[in-house]
């Protein structure tokens, strides 16, 4: 058999305080401190613990020429080989999952620490209701007393004499819709979006107004900036309440303009769905619409590979994105919301999503407000609430 590191890696020291009764008792009493070392892999969901023997040999295993795994048994101790072999950071030339998920990551240009990051920092069943109870309990209900006071809310580079002095511009209709865009904590769950409203924010926000070749290369201009003109972030929607359409999941073909429907559920099935998508944020689950950002990293890491920036550049094509669709559901009258507090492997799940090839990177929304508000919005101009 041959094995090889797998090609991704990071190794990481943590320090861990624990009570010593023989350290407690001595003329300077202090904690414990054990130091352990934790491996993350970008082909792997969890992080591993690792024994230092164990890093010490991943340092020295090439992630590109196979070894034999005898011969590096002999050398290194089987232990230790067969340690890792079970752990998924030494790969075997073989149809293991761990070996699949390596060959896969090899073929896809991602930087390590942006793999690492992107990998390790999705959430799976959290619900956010629980664990605003624990701070409650740890903080005793006091959050700025447990967390201290939070930094300015500018910052001020000079004394306010040396500042000079904008023109804000005559009001226009854009400062109006600004004014207009309030993150929406109360949707209207009677009423549902006509297609037509759909449509016409899908189209403003994600939409193709044309599809070019530069040389050689099919690239889309859309209402949005994205890195290179590749436009990798995809739209998924998980439909609960719209005229004309059955409540269920959706892919948007921006090119076509058009709704691919992947999977038809009951209305209970949705409103299941979309809690989990959103971590339990209740006011975010009765949305008509959920729109699944999910970036598909081959098509922007194609041009920029191994790249410093190109993970940065798919973010930020979320952000483009999110507010593209606030300004549009805006101007028909409607509300919206983005959140990044989701479960990215509930919907990575439900949509059949590989998170290394089309990564979730955000869930927004769009409805009617509904008529009274029962959650907290964000309103200090006023402009959707009247002063209480």
């Amino acid at each position: 058999m041959r094995l090889r590191r797998c090609q991704h890696v990071l190794a990481e020291p943590r320090e861990r305080r624990e009570f010593d009764l023989q350290l407690l008792l001595s003329p300077t009493p202090t904690l414990a401190s054990i130091v352990e070392w934790f491996a993350l892999a970008p082909h792997l969901d969890r992080e591993v613990a690792l024994a230092a023997d164990e890093v010490a040999l991943l340092g020295v295993v090439s992630p590109s020429e196979w070894s034999d795994a005898d011969a590096l048994a002999q050398m290194h101790g089987r232990a230790q080989v067969d340690a890792l072999l079970a752990k998924g950071l030494l790969v075997a030339d073989d149809d293991s999952a761990a070996a699949i998920a390596d060959r896969a990551l090899r073929v896809q240009h991602w930087r390590p620490l942006s793999a690492v990051a992107h990998r390790h920092s999705r959430w799976r069943c959290v619900d956010t209701e629980v664990e605003n109870e624990r701070l409650a309990e740890i903080s005793g209900g006091a959050v700025l007393d447990h967390l201290g006071p939070p930094p300015p809310p500018v910052l001020e580079c000079v004394p306010a004499e040396r500042r000079i002095g904008l023109s804000r511009g005559a009001p226009s209709a854009l400062d109006a819709m600004l004014d207009q865009r309030v993150t929406c904590r109360n949707f209207d769950t009677a009423r549902s979006l006509a297609l037509a409203e759909v449509g016409a924010v899908l189209y403003r926000a994600f939409g193709a107004r044309i599809q070019v070749d530069v040389t050689g290369v099919q690239v889309l201009k859309k209402g949005v900036p994205s890195a290179g003109g590749l436009h990798p972030t995809e739209a998924y929607l998980l439909v609960q309440r719209v005229e004309g359409l059955a409540p269920g999941l959706y892919h948007y073909q921006p090119v076509a303009h058009a709704l691919e429907p992947l999977r038809e559920l009951s209305s209970a099935d949705a409103n299941d769905l979309a809690r989990r998508f959103v971590a339990a944020q209740p006011y975010f689950t009765h949305a008509p619409v959920q729109l699944i950002m999910a970036s598909r990293f081959e098509r922007n890491f194609w041009k920029y590979r191994n790249h410093a920036k190109a993970y940065r550049a798919t973010i930020l094509d979320a952000g483009h994105l999110s507010q593209t669709l606030y300004l549009a559901a805006t101007e028909l009258g409607l509300a919206a919301f983005i959140t990044a507090a989701i479960n990215e492997g509930d919907i990575e799940d439900a949509f059949g999503l590989d998170p290394m090839d089309q990564g979730v990177l955000s869930v927004s929304g769009f409805g009617h407000r509904g008529p009274e508000r029962s959650e907290i919005e964000f309103d200090p101009l006023h402009a959707v609430w009247p002063p209480t």
